[in-house]
């Protein structure tokens, strides 16, 4: 009866995790034949990023200390493609109570995660319909009193400024500081909301997208006497060309920028296949960030007090975050204080390659 249920996969692995019996369910659900696949470990049914983390082994060890375990998340089929499973992990004991096994039952769930994932895609495109809507018809309506101020800056020097002592002079001067500043935050924000707003996803070479960051950035590397090392062979991903070229831009930008000034910038920027997706990475021999910050930088107008004496608004990195997502993909960082950076990202290979 078991071999015949194909509803679920139900599934025989001895204590080390190696898989003893197939049945309908697992051929269906998970693409292989019964002599394709005994004999070898379950492992092989979990992402890249879950075999580094050994989720298999800890699920287990979970199995063994209490019993059973329960997982729900993505698996690997054999064509490597992923579906939506739910797990459970069933512990088998001998008279004496000792583990000699397991038994594993997996139900696909794809379906159901694909009508959630929709719905929560939909939910979220509204949201963020209305706040860029928001944002838009806010910058536009802040610009106008900046303008003002500005121009009144501009008539109170010519027209009075002979009659301004020196104290004066500074106080307009802080004036017109602060306003130039609030007109460029603005700017950002309605940049960030522009984001992929009227652009077209197309075929994008990113040698290209890459060579072209490097001329825009060549003054900058030479009077930092920077080096950049490149892989020579970089994908092509169905993606947003211009965003794409500033998410390089800022990245590398940043890597060049945060550094002390009696070291020469060192940036290695690494790309690698992983399942499904394009793994890339910048690396830098900068300040480095705390780790408490890791998070923080990626939120529009924030700053880190390592930071606070370079200029910039705290916009470069919000950009990208949005830019990844815009791509279904996700971005972070590792970071230690004085020794640099690696930020990482992911993009889907939806590929030419």
């Amino acid at each position: 009866m078991i071999e015949e249920v194909q509803d679920y996969a139900i599934i025989l692995l001895d204590k080390e995790g190696i898989i003893q019996n197939w049945n309908s369910g697992a051929k269906k659900i998970k693409g292989y034949h019964s002599d394709e696949i005994i004999g070898k470990n379950f492992s092989l049914f979990y992402t890249h990023e879950d075999q580094l983390n050994k989720k298999h082994l800890k699920l287990l060890e979970q199995a063994t200390k209490n019993g059973r375990a329960s997982d729900t998340g993505w698996r690997v089929k054999k064509d490597g493609t992923w579906f939506w499973g739910n797990i459970t992990i069933t512990a088998i004991h001998n008279e004496m109570n000792e583990v000699i096994g397991f038994g594993k039952l997996t139900r696909d769930l794809t379906e159901f995660k694909k009508n959630e994932l929709a719905k929560a895609l939909k939910a979220r495109e509204l949201k963020i319909k209305e706040l860029e809507q928001f944002t838009y018809i806010a910058s536009h309506d802040l610009q106008e009193p900046l303008r003002t101020v500005s121009n009144y800056i501009q008539i109170i020097e010519e027209d009075y400024g002979a009659f301004l002592d020196q104290q004066g002079k500074e106080y307009l001067s802080i004036i017109d500081q602060a306003a130039m500043r609030m007109k460029a935050l603005v700017s950002g924000l309605l940049d960030h909301s522009r984001l992929g707003i009227k652009s077209k996803t197309t075929s994008v070479d990113l040698n290209e997208i890459l060579k072209a960051t490097l001329t825009d950035l060549k003054s900058l590397i030479e009077s930092k006497k920077a080096t950049v090392h490149y892989p020579k062979n970089l994908p092509n991903i169905i993606g947003y060309k211009v965003e794409l070229h500033q998410l390089f831009l800022n990245l590398i930008t940043n890597a060049i920028k945060f550094t002390n000034d009696n070291i020469a910038p060192i940036i290695i920027i690494g790309c690698e296949k992983r399942m499904n997706h394009w793994e890339f990475s910048i690396q830098d021999n900068g300040i480095g960030i705390n780790s408490k910050n890791f998070d923080k930088i990626f939120n529009i107008f924030q700053r880190t007090e390592e930071t606070l004496h370079y200029k910039g608004y705290g916009l470069g990195l919000a950009h990208c975050k949005k830019i990844v997502e815009l791509h279904n993909g996700r971005i972070w960082v590792e970071s230690v204080i004085d020794q640099g950076s690696t930020f990482y990202f992911n993009l889907l290979s939806q590929t030419n390659e």
